[in-house]
């Protein structure tokens, strides 16, 4: 019998199939609920570690099973909270195994990071989250009308914050000393307020009050049976004009019905004609006043919450249901937005109808920000003050912007976006650092460096001194802000500008190179930016149309074809330079640019003889032509320029529309296409659109828009007796015609070469919805690629960016 001997086999010592990774993640993911989203996420796919906030971004250590690992890493991106954006994710294996058996949130890391690649954003004020919004108004909550009520996924951050990395003690947060059930809250990683720095409530954080501007004292129970921010409700009922200290600075409120508010509210702030912002409580009061697209309400109600310009509801110009008449006189759109704290939702929770929500200054200063500051600037406009005690650290207005041709393009670039940090394309990452100063008007800034853009919050227009003193002011706030030290300035070519003063005395007191760059060349190339064109694209045939800018030749341009890529900008075609008889005077007085363009066309005689009987002849018969004609013939004050701008104010003027004065900028033009008569524009043959010629200029031989078939069309309308409307439609179908045609033209612009199909448009008159519209579908129909602006604004406000691309890509090269 053979024997079974038992054969025992000890296991084997176990086998670690664990590792350890060091991940960094790259982006806004500082103050947006990142890190305890990373926490949860941890313990979800059973991982050991811990995750930290510094002057990059975030930092991760992490261990566990490699699937774990690699499955924790891709929810990372999938996973990311609202107001987060993931730009990279950096992996590296490191030694050695935590004995940890949690996952842990530790403290932020501090330290300098100026040289490192990429840096963390600054994430943008946000509009209040649906959660918090119910909170406010639950009665059986802790934060029950409590007006600053915010979690990780709304509230303020640029408007608070000092310095990163983005905590409670670098914002204007610090003064408030958490409450027990707030820090129980700010410490709970399970909480949607973990890390909240702007975290408060009726105990321990900012409190609001109302105040008489006459210093008089306040009945409340006379106005209201809640608060002082319910009693605003029944100030704006009563026709009262109420300052309100808002996000990033103070806001002046009427009732938008009550036309006395309104017009007292103009007459007291100064501003003559510009339309007035509006805010709704809810979609349904700002559709009772607007045609509000699906992609019109994704708009209004994002965390931006911008300002969101819309056609107004019986498609009239200059009057909507129940819509005060001076609210936007002369135009067929209004600018809504809807509540975007909680402070708002309290005051117009018992308002259902449109209130005025216009910035807190005087026209063209900026807004205050500070209440002994508005007690002083403003106690000549308001009737109330709400004010409250958390201080502002930025000054941030509202942002603005408006769906064109389907897409969602921002007109000006503040709250809600700014500064978000942008990732520049391909061939950008070694660039050096770049502070760019911007243009004068609609100004903004930008840093660059390591392959991304800060683009400030909107600045506005530095001719006035306490505008430009707040750019001096934001400039050094930002550069301390991100850490940024410059390598290179960047400023216009315009030796007058103040913003490139600036950045001269910058340069000169840094010792740095500084690079000068061409308006239009700028435009063009923020635009190629934005769309994500590569360092070393194929040139793009780049249309720049806007009011003025310095040429290379020292001539004032406004209305270029170029060949262009981020280095070199050759200039290919142009409108017809035309004077400006009074120099600056002919941008507030539109006739001015009607008559230079008559003149230039056939002069007086040949329009008098032709044109005797029309009312624009007897309009400028009774102007110093005289001393106009000696100014144009003799240059005096009388600069020469090539801009579309002021061919829209001169037409717009010819057929009476704003021709006396202008008096906000680009008013007569946006009035012009206001009065658009779609059915003339959508069903007329394009044989009937007024005609351009493209003949050649004298001397540099350029292709160039001549306007002479225009005029003749559009004064033989006049004569006829065509609407106004109608003129409109012609003249736009028009010059989009003309502009397509030129881009077909100049896409061959040498014999041989491969056609040039991207074609980029940029500059303020793009803003125009019916040209832009008008002019991407005839150069898609010609099979173009057409981009154009969304992020930034093609206007003056995202010019910084394409003047920091151009530095840095003139720096760049090998």
């Amino acid at each position: 019998m053979n024997e079974l001997t038992e054969l025992r086999i000890e296991p084997a010592a176990p086998v670690s199939h664990d590792r350890a990774e060091m991940i960094r993640v790259r982006g806004l993911v500082q103050g947006v609920g990142f890190r305890p989203n990373v926490w949860r996420l941890a313990h979800r796919h059973g991982l050991r570690g811990w995750v930290a906030n510094d002057a990059e971004g975030v930092c991760i250590r992490a261990c566990g099973s490699s699937d774990a690992v690699d499955d924790f890493v891709r929810a990372l991106s999938l996973e990311a909270p609202p107001l987060a954006r993931v730009d990279a994710i950096e992996r590296a294996s490191v030694e050695g195994l935590d004995d940890d058996t949690e996952f842990r949130i530790v403290a932020s890391h501090t330290g300098e990071a100026n040289n490192r690649i990429v840096r963390t954003g600054v994430v943008p004020d946000a509009a209040s989250c649906a959660e918090c919004v119910r909170e406010v108004f639950d009665p059986f909550t802790r934060r029950y009308r409590y007006p600053f009520t915010n979690c990780t996924h709304c509230g303020p951050r640029l408007s608070i914050v000092d310095a990163i990395p983005y905590d409670r003690s670098a914002t204007t947060m610090r003064a408030f000393t958490m409450c027990r059930a707030c820090r129980a809250e700010y410490d709970d990683p399970d909480d949607r307020r973990f890390h909240a720095q702007p975290i408060a409530c009726h105990v321990c954080g900012p409190r609001a009050w109302l105040e008489r501007a006459d210093g008089a004292p306040i009945a409340i129970d006379a106005l209201t049976t809640l608060d002082a921010v319910d009693a605003v409700c029944s100030l704006l009922q009563r026709g009262q004009i109420v300052a309100i200290k808002s996000l990033g600075g103070f806001q002046l409120a009427c009732d938008a019905t009550n036309e006395m508010a309104v017009a007292r509210l103009r007459e007291k702030k100064h501003r003559d004609g510009k339309p007035f912002a509006l805010m709704g409580r809810d979609l349904t009061v700002i559709r009772s006043c607007c045609v509000v697209t699906e992609n019109d309400e994704a708009l209004l109600q994002s965390a931006a919450g911008p300002i969101v310009i819309m056609d107004i509801v019986n498609a009239g110009v200059g009057a909507c249901l129940g819509v005060a008449p001076s609210v936007a006189p002369g135009i067929a759109t209004l600018g809504f937005m809807l509540p975007s704290t909680p402070l708002h939702h309290l005051a117009l929770r018992r308002m259902n109808r449109p209130i005025v929500l216009t910035s807190g200054n005087r026209s063209d200063e900026p807004q205050c920000i500070d209440n002994a500051e508005a007690r002083e600037r403003l106690a000549s406009i308001a009737d109330y003050f709400l004010l409250h005690d958390r201080d502002i650290a930025h000054r941030v207005d509202d942002s603005v912007a408006r769906v064109v041709h389907g897409t969602p393009r921002i007109l000006r670039r503040s709250r809600g976006y700014a500064p978000v940090t942008m990732p520049l394309p391909e061939g950008f990452a070694d660039a050096p650092s770049v502070l760019a100063m911007g243009a004068e008007l609609k100004n903004t800034f930008c840093l660059l460096r390591g392959g991304h853009a800060i683009v400030s919050h909107h600045i506005g227009d530095l001719e006035e001194a306490l505008t430009y003193s707040d750019y001096r002011r934001s400039v050094e706030q930002y550069l301390r802000l991100f850490e940024h030290e410059p390598q290179l300035v960047a400023v216009d070519l315009h030796a007058e500008y103040l913003s490139g003063k600036l950045g001269r005395a910058s340069a000169e007191e840094r010792a740095i190179p500084l690079a000068q760059v061409q308006h239009h060349h700028a435009h063009i190339a923020a635009c190629m930016a934005e769309n994500g064109l590569p360092l070393d694209t194929t040139p793009v045939i780049g249309i720049a149309l806007d009011g003025l800018g310095m040429g290379d030749d020292g001539a004032l341009w406004g209305g270029e074809f170029f060949l262009s890529d981020y280095r070199n900008c050759k200039r290919l075609a142009t409108f017809k330079p035309v004077a400006m008889p009074g120099g600056e005077q002919a941008i507030h007085e539109p006739w001015r640019n009607t008559y230079a363009h008559l003149m230039a066309e056939m002069g007086w005689a040949r329009f008098a003889m032709n044109y005797a009987d029309l009312e624009l002849c007897r309009f400028l018969e009774a102007k110093p032509r005289k001393l106009l004609d000696e100014m144009i013939a003799r240059e005096v004050n009388s600069p020469l320029a090539s801009s579309c701008g002021r061919l829209f104010d001169a037409v717009a003027a010819a057929a009476g529309v704003c021709r006396e004065r202008a008096r906000y900028e680009g008013q007569a033009a946006i009035e012009f296409e206001a009065l658009v008569d779609r059915r003339a524009l959508d069903e007329e043959d394009d044989s009937l659109a007024y005609p351009f010629a493209i003949p050649r200029l004298k001397g540099s031989n350029l292709p160039y828009v001549e306007p002479l078939a225009m005029w003749q069309a559009l004064l033989g309308d006049l004569v006829l007796g065509t609407a106004v409307p109608v003129i409109a439609a012609r003249f736009h179908k028009g010059l989009a015609i003309v502009i397509a045609r030129m881009a077909e033209k100049l896409s061959r612009y040498e014999s041989g070469e491969e056609a040039i199909m991207t074609v980029a448009l940029s500059g303020g008159v793009f803003q125009n919805r019916i040209l832009l519209e008008q002019v991407i579908q005839r150069l898609e129909a010609n099979r173009f690629r057409v981009i154009t602006h969304r992020q930034v604004p093609s206007n003056d406000g995202g010019l910084s960016l394409g003047q920091a691309v151009v530095a840095a890509a003139r720096s760049l090269v090998k």
